[in-house]
């Protein structure tokens, strides 16, 4: 039996932030802005998505430069998109409009 992934409980959690934003392929511009006042980084959420909830979350390093000319690595985060079509079948769009809905009720 495959391993299901499970979901972040608590839809304003950053967790379910992150993961809204996987399954819905939104773009992260802007999202960035809530690690802002956190210890946690990106990094350190997608380790508890993938470790904790088991989504299988690839990532993709990339050279690219920085404002002030230096080179640094840059990463792209994503779900594969079997991934994301099996979540929907097992009912992702409840979780999804749920954290959606809980989101626009705090701004």
């Amino acid at each position: 039996m495959p391993n299901i992934p499970k979901y972040p409980k608590g839809p304003t959690s950053i967790r379910a932030h992150v993961l809204a934003v996987l399954l819905s392929s939104e773009d992260m511009t802007g999202f960035e802005s809530i690690f802002a006042y956190r210890k946690a980084s990106l990094a350190t959420v997608i380790r508890a998505l993938i470790r904790k909830y088991n989504w299988p979350i690839e990532r993709e390093d990339f050279p690219t430069n920085t404002a002030d000319g230096r080179a640094a690595w840059a990463t792209v985060y994503s779900l594969p998109q079997d991934d994301i079509d099996a979540a929907f079948r097992r009912g992702a769009q409840d979780w999804l409009d749920g954290v959606k809905a809980a989101r626009k009720a705090r701004k």
